[in-house]
């Protein structure tokens, strides 16, 4: 069947290899997007887990700041009272933001969108109105 020119071969038998070469293009693209996806998989998981790294650095980045702070501000009081500054800054720093962090989810709550849910109920009434007429 593959032998003959396309010109001698039967309708039956083109739309036979056309449909065969199809199913065999459609597995060969979807081994490829499955290859291609595993490929941005690993490297998704390799960049979270250096974007990870990166705030866990950050993060004694920031100890290491705090702690030349205190030092800093030892040359001036006790040593001891120069940590509980620092503490005392700190807390008010995290009560600022969760105060802040509260506000925001109470806006988000409920998840419902209140605004389309209320010009929804509008376009129901103004649908049962025309429908009245």
């Amino acid at each position: 069947m593959a032998d003959r020119e396309p010109s001698e071969q039967s309708v039956a038998e083109l739309v036979q290899r056309v449909s065969q070469h199809t199913a065999t293009l459609v597995r060969q693209e979807i081994r490829l997007a499955q290859i291609e996806l595993q490929q941005k998989g690993k490297r998704a998981g390799i960049g979270a887990g250096m974007f990870g790294g990166s705030g866990l650095v950050a993060l004694y980045g920031a100890g290491a700041l705090i702690g030349g702070l205190i030092l800093l501000l030892a040359t001036a009081v006790a040593p001891w009272l120069a940590a509980v500054i620092v503490a005392a800054a700190l807390a008010l720093v995290a009560g600022v933001l969760a105060l802040t962090g509260k506000k925001q989810i109470d806006r988000a709550t409920p998840p419902t969108p209140e605004r389309a849910v209320k010009t929804l109920a509008e376009d129901v009434d103004y649908v049962k109105e025309r429908a009245r007429r």
